[in-house]
């Protein structure tokens, strides 16, 4: 085994980041209500967590592996942890900037911030379609075009 045999990726219950997606869905419709900068950070931080350290770190994946996984029958299948781990940091970007916008009296970045990532939570939680995934996915490819061709 070779320094190059690339890490086995983490599999995940697709069923969680979607959970995660219906509460990221709630505190942003309370950010947007409120202009409330600081409700902002404070998502940013749970962004943070499911991009920096993983899903399983996050504070919406607690919540769900303790009290909704238990009540639910088992996943039929898992999915790489990469892509949804991607949507949160792009999660992260529009918080830092609505967060910035929000605290430093640019109220309209705030706001326009906030509805991007609302539209794109929203989107995840009540179709399952992950934007940030398919645009991680999309880089995947256009990578590997340009790599062999």
């Amino acid at each position: 085994m070779s320094d190059r045999t690339p890490a086995v990726p983490v599999r995940i219950d697709p069923r969680g980041p979607r959970f995660a997606a219906g509460l990221t869905t709630l505190v942003l419709l309370l950010v947007l209500a409120t202009g409330s900068g600081v409700t902002l950070v404070a998502q940013a931080v749970v962004f943070a967590f499911g991009a920096i350290l993983g899903l399983r770190w996050s504070p919406y994946g607690w919540l769900y592996r303790r009290l909704v996984r238990p009540r639910l029958g088992p996943p039929q299948e898992l999915e790489d942890e990469r892509p949804p781990r991607f949507a949160q940091a792009v999660g992260l970007g529009f918080a830092v900037v609505g967060a910035a916008g929000y605290l430093s009296g640019a109220t309209w970045l705030g706001i326009a911030a906030s509805a991007a990532a609302l539209a794109a939570a929203f989107l995840n939680a009540a179709f399952g379609y992950c934007l940030g995934c398919e645009i991680y996915l999309l880089a995947v490819r256009s990578r590997a075009r340009l790599s062999h061709g």
